[in-house]
């Protein structure tokens, strides 16, 4: 699933192509993923309009036209943004310097939604991570009076937007926490060392374009490298890094988890 890194990848990718560009066609070949307004109605809206800039909110991909309204994009688990043409397009978007933008999505769970106000949508998200406002205070009011697992609510895109279940292995393994740690029982030495893991994981997959674990692909059809330095996720059996002890992959709210049962130990 592409996370905040992914969709970040394809912001800085995509707003020097686009910014000063107008929509002169839009073809949305699964109307499903559109959750407002109608078809018609999305296509008059959307289709002469200047895209004056790009923005990202936790997950989604924010263009922002210049009606005032916004276009947010969520790729969910398999979406992706590319300019060539690749398979599984569910909608076309043509610009008047010559680029088509193509949402492709295998799983068909990606949205498309068009809104005058776009904190409709985001102001339902919790604290960005990569800020300068997400300090470890902010960080330990997020996890207080939380007693589900750890792994879970780094996951609640109400609490922090945009980690998903690779970074939020990755961030707790960093900082040697158990993923089935009690949010709220984490002392301010580990809510102090998780509010680093967080930012160091995110800005260095930032760095290494993302991770393609499955259909992640950057703008240009290229793969992220990041999944080559992923200490436990998705790396079930393989030796601990740090130790050696065999990774394990347990299940948290029907999410697979990985972990280094030696360097991550406790559940107090």
């Amino acid at each position: 699933m592409p996370e905040l890194p992914e969709v970040e990848i394809v912001k800085r990718q995509l707003a020097p192509e686009i910014v000063g560009c107008c929509f002169i066609e839009v073809s949305i070949l699964y109307p499903q993923m559109l959750r407002r307004p109608s078809l018609e109605e999305f296509r008059q809206r959307v289709i002469g309009q200047t895209v004056q800039g790009l923005a990202r909110r936790g997950k989604y991909l924010i263009l922002r036209l210049g009606s005032g309204e916004a276009l947010l994009l969520h790729f969910r688990m398999s979406g992706s943004l590319q300019l060539q043409l690749a398979p599984y397009v569910r909608a076309i978007f043509t610009l008047d310097n010559g680029l088509r933008l193509h949402f492709c999505d295998r799983r068909k769970l990606g949205t498309l939604e068009l809104v005058a106000d776009e904190t409709e949508v985001t102001g339902k998200l919790g604290a960005e991570p990569l800020q300068g406002e997400f300090t470890p205070q902010v960080l330990a009011h997020c996890l207080s009076h939380h007693k589900a697992p750890i792994k879970a609510v780094l996951m609640d895109q109400s609490v922090i937007a945009g980690i998903g279940n690779m970074y939020a292995d990755e961030a707790l393994f960093f900082s040697r926490i158990h993923p089935l740690r009690q949010a709220e029982s984490l002392s301010v030495e580990e809510v102090e060392q998780l509010h680093y893991a967080i930012r160091h994981v995110l800005r260095s997959a930032i760095d290494n374009k993302g991770a393609s674990i499955s259909d992640y692909r950057d703008l240009y059809a290229q793969l992220g490298r990041q999944q080559f330095y992923f200490s436990v996720a998705h790396c079930g059996g393989k030796p601990c890094p740090i130790c050696g002890t065999a990774i394990e992959r347990i299940s948290i709210r029907n999410r697979g988890s990985y972990f280094c049962p030696q360097c991550q130990k406790g559940l107090v």
